[in-house]
């Protein structure tokens, strides 16, 4: 146990981490050099540049210490086994990131040498102070013509009031510095603690679908020794299965003949059904088990919700298969079933922000081939009717008769957006337009600053992201916290399509908002809405008013142009015939709306 060492890569989005990764694995032999990610190893991860997935991997370092080392009675040179964990940076992604924390005993924080510390930096590394782990700070890209890792370096000592001699210098582009970091890791990171001779406890930190082995659990061993061959059982499910094979995970998985209390692995077990395992239960033996859970990482609560449907409706089931294979690689991903009189039978799904719902779009279009209709994204709303009761809202058609209604409460977010000082006018008017309250400002070192605000988390669902990034050329970063729900005048905003109202394009919205948002979305819709042979009322309502209204003017036959001469009463015969069938197929008619509809109010602002 001594010669083990479990460590994460925590950073934030686009400061290197991967890359940095990829050179450990070089540096000890563990991959070939090779060109490309070798840990990202998803299409979308290298097309977007970002990581969605945590990623394992187990390295061995051959350790000699410097003649400068601080030298540790215990520590030996010799093979040290060095399990990493890669973890994403976006904000989205935050429960790998917690998951990762628990299964680890330190952490390398990665700052880029040409930005900084930015806000998910900040929000990573309270994390992994929150869960007692060592931190060992790095500063990266020290190769780029534009670094300024002095700066960086002063800032790194005034978040977490470390030496300015313990922050390591490297480029995971050249190689540099990472000879520094493994004996770092080795020497500042401590070994894990537990009792090999006590009842097995190991912690599920992550899971894989397999189509030929069932669901593969990866875990830590808190406690205990675990072998293939023996009964294990998963306590929160409280299931029972015979451990097919156990082992470490390097590029490939590797099997053993037993993991110790320390180690990092995976277990086949040879389960089909995705709900049988659970990210952060604890596996346990049936002949000497433990008597409590392992406590290890944070739940965290969905924040934006949005209906998923299929286009064929006899792919209900296979949508059904394909959410829960994902949900095994995507704990966060949470969805329950509903029904819609515009789309038919669904699921209302839960995610952690924007990037990560359209992750999953991509990854069930790629990964399941199946073609699907997404609503227009919300969050969850607190109703609390006239008798006392109160009721959880994800969906605007479930919002009950407004009669009913004594008052509605929607979840705030602390939100921390850190900038240079040139860009805080246009932040601040963004902010303020979003309803944002603001709580301080702080200098953090030469002219960048932290401003948090108090906002509404359905002003940030949308488009937020995208225009703090226009208006700041992309300095800004933003990192946000739930903080609660609070009263609020909302309404529900309906779109009726001749008269009939097409629940999946209804929205809740601030009511000093609402007469503008339906005038537009009623605009957008005229644009994307196909003509069809007859008009189309496309109407904006609240409750029973209409707030807006357009027509998309129907497709007309000239009928007179056979008429050349003759009297007037032929052509207005001709015309009122024309004007009969028009009403009779109006009534039999129905309006099929376009996918790019229901995100039509997610680009209303880019007019």
């Amino acid at each position: 146990m001594k010669n083990i060492r479990n460590f994460c890569i925590i950073a934030h989005i686009d400061h290197g981490k991967s890359t940095l990764a990829d050179r450990l694995l070089e540096k000890t032999n563990t991959i070939k050099i090779t060109q490309g990610q070798m840990l990202d190893d998803m299409d979308l991860e290298q097309e977007r540049g970002i990581t969605i997935k945590s990623h394992a991997i187990q390295m061995e370092y051959d350790y000699r210490p410097l003649p400068t080392s601080p030298r540790k009675e215990e520590l030996a040179p010799g093979k040290y086994i060095l399990n990493l964990i890669d973890t994403p940076g976006h904000v989205d992604f935050s429960y790998e990131v917690s998951r990762s924390i628990a299964a680890c005993e330190g952490a390398l924080l990665v700052v880029d040498a040409t930005q900084g510390v930015q806000a998910q930096t900040i929000s990573n590394l309270y994390m992994a102070i929150d869960h007692d782990l060592e931190i060992v700070p790095v500063i990266n890209k020290i190769d780029m013509p534009n670094a300024m890792p002095e700066e960086v370096a002063d800032e790194i000592v005034d978040l977490i009031g470390c030496d300015p001699d313990d922050i390591l210098y490297a480029s995971g582009k050249t190689g540099e510095g990472v000879d520094d970091i493994l004996r770092a890791v080795v020497e500042r990171i401590p070994h894990p603690v537990g009792d090999e001779q006590a009842p097995l406890q190991a912690l599920i930190f992550d899971s894989v679908f397999n189509s030929y082995r069932g669901i593969i659990a990866y875990f830590k061993i808190v406690n205990g020794i675990m072998r293939p061959g023996e009964k294990v059982r998963f306590i929160n499910t409280k299931k029972e299965y015979l451990a097919e094979e156990v082992g470490t995970l390097r590029m490939d998985m590797v099997p053993k003949k037993e993991l110790r209390t320390g180690d990092v692995g995976y277990i086949v077990t040879g389960i089909k059904n995705a709900v049988e395992v659970k990210v952060g239960d604890t596996i346990t033996s049936v002949n000497n088990p433990t008597d409590q859970a392992i406590q290890g990482f944070q739940e965290v609560k969905p924040m934006v919700f949005a209906g998923i449907y299929p286009i064929e409706t006899e792919d209900y089931e296979n949508l059904r298969t394909s959410l829960e294979k994902l949900q095994l690689n995507d704990a966060s991903l949470t969805f329950q079933h509903e029904s819609s009189a515009a789309l038919g039978f669904g699921f209302r799904c839960g995610f952690l922000g924007l990037l990560h719902m359209e992750i999953v779009q991509e990854r069930l279009d790629r990964e399941f081939n199946m073609d699907v209709i997404t609503t227009v994204p919300n969050v969850s709303y607190m109703v609390y009717d006239k008798h006392g009761g109160a009721e959880e809202v994800h969906n605007p058609s479930g919002m009950p008769d407004p009669t009913l209604i004594e008052h509605v409460e929607e979840p705030y977010i602390r939100a921390t957006v850190i900038t240079t000082a040139n860009y805080i006018g246009p932040i601040m008017t963004l902010c303020l337009g979003k309803r944002a309250e603001l709580i301080k400002q702080d200098f953090i070192a030469g002219n960048r600053v932290e401003i948090e605000y108090l906002m509404p988390l359905g002003e940030i669902v949308i488009d937020f992201y995208d225009k703090l990034k226009s208006v700041s050329r992309g300095y800004a970063s933003f990192d946000y916290h739930p903080a609660g729900f609070r009263p609020s005048k909302l309404v529900k905003l309906d779109i009726l399509l001749n008269g009939e109202s097409v629940d999946a394009l209804s929205t809740l919205t601030h009511v000093d908002n609402a007469v503008t948002l339906g005038r537009r979305m009623c605009e957008r819709l005229k644009e994307l809405l196909p003509r069809q042979q007859f008009d189309i009322a496309i109407q904006a309502a609240i409750g029973g008013k209409i707030v807006a209204r357009e027509t998309v003017k129907q497709v007309r036959k000239d009928v007179l142009a056979k008429c050349y001469g003759g009297d007037v009463s032929r052509k207005r015969k001709l015309l009122e015939k024309q004007k009969r069938g028009k009403k009779r197929m109006k009534q039999i008619g129905n309006v099929s709306v376009p996918q790019k509809a229901f995100l039509a109010v997610l680009k209303l602002d880019d007019d």
